[in-house]
């Protein structure tokens, strides 16, 4: 991984164009090339950023990244006050917690549950930026990405939706779309979901064990 703390202007071409002022920033060029520029607050999400596969050219006045989609990030560096590479090796991946971990199994063995005629492609399936939960194959033989939660939250719709877009990249696979699964889901979660096309399928862990829960009774 390169870290640069650098004075820039940013200008991002492509389905618009924005612009960030000069300022400091944290700019991070990862392994696989993903390129992601980070303000000092906002917690984890960068000001802009672009993912593998791309392109990055090092000029006289800064870099260009740019990929085959023809979107480009412009980034002219005024100042550099650090400019270091960390080599962090292989990363193990996310341990999910007891409750996310079995669901992710239950549904596996049953995702019928999230869709009908939903049947399972892989588990875990391998991409350069994660694993995906589960990779599935509909009724119209689409294929079906489905990201799993115990707690259905932004983050999540936006790591599916990060998913999404590399395998999309991938002709054997595409047209992929994406189930978002979780035992509860956040409105803003649905919200975002609905915008990137994304489907939300809320489950219920105590009937995908078997679990038959007492009867209500009035008296």
């Amino acid at each position: 991984m390169r870290l640069v703390v650098a004075e820039c202007t940013v200008t991002y071409e492509g389905r618009l164009t924005s612009r960030l002022e000069r300022a400091w920033r944290l700019l991070m060029v990862k392994a696989d090339g993903c390129v992601a520029i980070h303000a000092d607050g906002g917690a984890y999400k960068p000001l802009n950023w672009m993912n593998a596969p791309n392109t990055l050219v090092e000029t006289i006045d800064g870099w260009r990244v740019s990929n085959q989609k023809g979107e480009s990030l412009l980034i002219e560096i005024h100042q550099v006050e650090s400019d270091k590479f960390f080599e962090l090796g292989a990363d193990p991946g996310l341990q999910k917690d007891g409750v996310e971990s079995h669901l992710q199994e239950l549904l596996a063995e049953q995702p019928e549950e999230l869709e009908d005629g939903l049947q399972l492609i892989r588990r875990e399936y391998p991409t350069e930026i994660g694993p995906v939960d589960l990779l599935c194959r509909d009724v119209n033989g689409v294929t079906v990405a489905v990201e799993i939660k115990r707690r259905g939250e932004i983050d999540g719709v936006e790591q599916l939706a990060r998913y999404l877009e590399f395998l999309n990249a991938q002709p054997d696979l595409a047209p992929v779309r994406g189930v978002f699964a979780a035992q509860l889901i956040k409105p803003q979660a649905k919200v975002l979901a609905g915008s990137r096309e994304i489907d939300c399928v809320e489950v219920d862990y105590d009937v995908l064990r078997g679990v038959e829960r007492p009867q209500q009774k009035l008296f």
